[in-house]
């Protein structure tokens, strides 16, 4: 089968490799219809991480299961589902807390597409078909009438964006939000849609780049242009840090109101990334830090979907067709989705 493979920084190219086969009767196939850059994607891409030899590309995807173990319960051949980008058994004691993305059964990060960072090689969700070891925790069904393309990023980056704000607004319900975009592409952008959407009172956006700010106020949010140099001119009790930058991490805590909440969706690169602990001591801020737990958050964030409370295809900036990804998947953009034909 064809698999969009990374060969060297900058290099994509489509290459024969085995197919996958179901190895176990809780396992699925599934074959990838649409695919959504994540906001990593491009770096890794890149190569910005180490590259250890060439790998599999994708991890964002809506699919059709063609194959299923004997013991897979509440799924059918046919069936178009999100598949997680981590890998989980949904049976671990972590798995059963919500936190999927630390499952026991796996070694950390293993996630399709990003083998320069675990070292190991699950496949990419661009290819022909990928194999799904645990198909009951990992493939969550989505409503006939939804396209494959408008929950392409469902995999992740809608439920990171989701998560950034869903469980500290049913803390404080109808809070005001501040989400601070300082190099992520999408995430802070279905931030602002499930703020929006959970009924926070006022939702700011404070970012250094003009298409983010734009797209941020189209979807309902205040525009708050800021290169994170000076002061933020006001607090909230809850603030987003979304991006790569210590600059931007010091102002949203900065801009993060006495005992309130700062939410990071970051991996800030380096050994080490100053925080100011004396200031948060002082005024009680708490600051959250860790991945997003995907497989235990895709019933919710469908849900609310099915419902029309989030609308991830209005944070789609390109669409592409299967053959032109080779090309596409590097360039410049908010949200790329790669569409089977």
């Amino acid at each position: 089968m064809r698999q969009l493979t990374c060969i060297d920084a900058g290099k994509l190219e489509w290459r024969e490799v085995p197919e996958p086969r179901i190895s176990g009767d809780g396992e699925a196939l599934v074959r990838p219809l649409a695919v959504a850059r994540c906001d990593i994607d491009r770096l890794l891409g890149a190569g910005l991480f180490p590259l250890r030899g060439p790998f599999a590309v994708g991890h964002e995807c809506v699919g059709e299961i063609t194959a299923l173990g004997d013991a897979v319960r509440g799924l059918a051949i046919g069936q178009r589902v999100v598949v997680s980008f981590q890998v989980s058994c949904g049976r671990c004691t972590r798995c059963r807390a919500g936190h999927s993305a630390v499952c026991e059964a796996m070694p950390t990060l293993s996630d399709y597409g990003m083998q320069p960072l675990s070292g190991t090689e699950y496949g990419g969700m661009l290819s022909d078909l990928i194999r799904v070891p645990y198909a009951e925790a990992m493939l969550q069904p989505i409503a006939p009438q939804l396209e494959p393309v408008a929950l392409a990023s469902v995999s992740d980056n809608v439920p990171d964006g989701y998560r950034a704000v869903a469980p500290h607004l049913a803390a404080r319900p109808g809070s005001e939000v501040l989400i601070v975009n300082h190099g992520l592409a999408s995430i802070p952008l279905y931030a602002v849609q499930a703020a929006v959407g959970l009924g926070a009172t006022a939702v700011d956006f404070a970012s250094d780049d003009e298409e983010s700010l734009a797209m941020a106020e189209r979807l309902g949010a205040r525009p708050v242009a800021s290169d994170f140099a000076a002061r933020p001119p006001r607090t909230y009790p809850i603030v987003v840090d979304a991006g790569v930058t210590p600059a931007g991490l010091a102002y949203a805590i900065r801009a993060t109101e006495p005992e309130g909440i700062c939410q990071s969706v970051s991996f800030h690169p380096g050994p080490t990334t100053p925080v100011p602990l004396g200031r948060m001591y002082t005024l009680g801020v708490r600051l959250h830090v860790g991945r997003c737990h995907a497989a235990a958050l895709l019933p919710e964030v469908v849900a609310l979907i099915e419902r029309g409370a989030l609308r991830p295809q209005a944070v789609t900036t390109q669409v592409v067709g299967w053959e032109d990804a080779p090309r596409a998947w590097l360039e410049p953009g908010v949200k790329l989705v790669v569409q089977r034909a």
